[in-house]
């Protein structure tokens, strides 16, 4: 049996307090659109096939990469000429690769993760442009894939947001972790908020790392003091060692000539000049790990004051630099200025000690965002650079709650620095204005935002008014919109209107900030709900929940008044082959026998002649 000819189609009617109260009457069938099946290919065949069921707009799918390498060049092509057959508009869902270069199974970061992100993401997006040469195809990319949600929040039982978990990365390393939400300080009464504590965490790091130089320094301080006072001791009863220095000696053993000298010592002066060698090789080797230890330091900080663009300590740390600097390369070629490297490391130590503390652990969501942005920064140049007026428009999507980069504030700041690289990258390599480059960064970059995506913050709490900044967060951004309904506790795709994602107040919010109707285009994903039900697409209950005109002059009826014609569940299944319909539409059976529901009584059903 099919699907419309079930005992109940799930329709409106009158007794529902919602019908005749549509989303929005001004949505065209023209703004609304159907996602095809991902898991195909052959992505001519279900273009096609989306488009026999009248939609307008179809969402081409490469969003399964292991599925998008598959799809021919030629289909992409004939979908293009598809298109300009049925008069019809087009959008993609590119693969959904983590753009950040961070492997999530293997726990760490590497930029060269990254840069093959980059090269996948661009393949797709210039692959697409062959389904729409001639204009600005919008290209979906998820902001995150695989990635954990960086910063678990919940609404508490007070009713206040708070961060139950932060993973956080070391970008030198590529490694990452987690701090979780801190217990109370009973000794200072004090409560303290998971931001301070990766502050506290960074700032004990860096003191154990400052003791980790000192300690090894100290101790080789320590072995020098105790040559010298043997040297001291040795040197009133030896002639032969009279008038040199610990150093110097210890400085000469490691030469030729140092060892002729030695081996021309009387027994006593060389059992002498072997305890002083040795005691200063001992302190030399704890000088050296300390300055070992150093340098990793000093490099840490002024990498970490680099990428935040802090002269104060680039400068305190550049001073550092040319005083101790050419004090270490003396050292190299004259072992004798162990001495001096001992106090040069203190002095060093000192400087660091004096300095913020380097983030060491950043928090995931700004490196995940800053890592994203590259990336995405570098796609959307490229396709300026190669397609120029008709390159691709790379919209970022907000990925299921519990995923990276999935809030309003998380997803904005990505677009923005994107933009922002956009536009440097353009005025450095284009020679293009800021103004010029601006304008084409707002043109070429913004937001796909799901409303099904962000409903499931319902399970942490989240209450529809939160939504609702959420989305007002997003509106200045957003270029496209995937639909689907679900009840906030999970992933369900529901055709609109089915759930408690709130569409109506959502729609309000577009036009507040003068996004036009016909500008943004709603893709329908419910992938679930065809396949639990059946169906053979959810366009039908779509334009019923959006109350969208039937006819293009927007007058007369809407589609959520069609869909309530049919009756409510108590209806029946209405009149089995009314009279009404075949006298009005044709083939009326008004010359039937009676026994077969017409008006001719006395007749033989099958040569017409009268019964006796």
């Amino acid at each position: 049996m099919k699907y419309s000819e079930r005992f109940y189609s799930g329709a409106d009617y009158g007794l529902d307090p919602n019908h005749g109260n549509p989303i929005n009457h001004y949505v065209s069938t023209s703004s609304i659109g159907s996602a095809i099946n991902p898991q195909t290919a052959n992505q001519l065949k279900a273009t096609s096939d989306a488009l026999n069921t009248g939609t307008k707009t179809v969402e081409v799918q490469m969003t399964f990469a292991e599925v998008a390498k598959a799809i021919p060049n030629q289909h992409l092509e004939e979908i293009h000429r598809l298109k300009k057959l049925v008069g019809a508009d087009l959008t993609l869902h590119g693969p959904m690769i983590e753009p950040t270069g961070i492997n999530p199974q293997g726990g760490s970061w590497d930029e060269n993760q990254r840069i093959q992100a980059e090269r996948q993401i661009w393949e797709a997006v210039e692959r697409g442009h062959k389904i729409d040469p001639d204009g600005n195809i919008v290209v979906t990319m998820h902001a995150s894939h695989s990635l954990p949600e960086p910063r678990t929040r919940i609404i508490n039982d007070q009713g206040e947001e708070e961060t139950t978990n932060l993973y956080v990365i070391d970008e030198r390393t590529g490694s990452f972790g987690t701090v979780p939400k801190p217990k109370k300080d009973y000794l200072f009464g004090e409560k303290k908020d998971i931001d301070t504590e990766l502050n506290n965490i960074n700032e004990q790091r860096w003191e154990q790392k400052l003791s980790e130089i000192s300690l090894p320094a100290s101790r080789g301080r320590e072995f020098i003091g105790e040559v010298n006072k043997i040297f001291r001791d040795t040197e009133n009863t030896n002639t032969e060692l009279r008038g040199k220095k610990a150093e110097e000696i210890y400085a000469k053993s490691l030469t030729p000539e140092g060892q002729k000298f030695l081996n021309d010592l009387s027994p006593e002066s060389r059992k002498a000049a072997d305890q002083i060698i040795n005691g200063m090789g001992q302190g030399d080797v704890y000088i050296r790990e300390s300055y070992r230890r150093l340098k990793d330091a000093y490099n840490e900080a002024y990498e970490i004051a680099e990428k935040k663009d802090d002269q104060k300590t680039m400068d305190k740390l550049g001073q550092f630099r040319e005083e101790v600097a050419p004090l270490m390369n003396e050292y190299k070629d004259d072992k004798s200025k162990i001495v001096e490297l001992s106090e040069a490391i203190s002095k060093g130590v000192r400087i660091l000690d004096s300095v913020n503390a380097p983030e060491s652990y950043k928090p995931l969501d700004k490196f995940a965002i800053e890592k994203s942005a590259e990336t995405f920064a570098n796609v959307a140049f490229k396709g300026f650079e190669k397609f120029g007026e008709t390159a691709p428009i790379l919209s970022i999507e907000n990925p299921p709650v519990g995923m990276g980069l999935t809030r309003a504030e998380e997803l904005s700041e990505l677009i923005k620095q994107t933009k922002e690289k956009f536009v440097k990258k353009a005025v450095k390599e284009l020679d293009m204005t800021k103004k010029e480059a601006e304008k084409e960064a707002e043109k070429l970059i913004g937001a796909t935002w799901d409303v099904g995506h962000i409903n499931m913050l319902r399970q942490y709490g989240y209450k529809e008014e939160h939504l609702k900044e959420q989305f007002k967060k997003m509106a200045p951004f957003i270029k496209h919109v995937h639909l689907s309904d679900n009840f906030g506790m999970s992933h369900s795709e529901l055709p609109m209107g089915m759930g408690n994602v709130p569409m109506k107040e959502y729609e309000k919010l577009l036009s507040q900030y003068g996004k036009k109707v016909e500008d943004i285009k709603r893709i329908i994903e419910t992938g679930d709900w065809i396949q639990h039900f059946g169906a053979v697409s959810p366009y039908g209950e779509t334009l019923s929940a959006f109350g969208t005109p039937v006819y293009a002059a927007s007058r007369g009826s809407y589609w959520n008044q069609a869909s309530g014609a049919s009756g409510g569940y108590f209806a029946g299944q209405g009149a089995i082959l009314p009279d009404i319909h075949f006298q009005t539409y044709g083939t009326g059976f008004s010359n039937l026998p009676v026994e077969l529901g017409g008006q001719m009584s006395g007749r033989n059903r099958l040569s017409g002649s009268p019964m006796e």
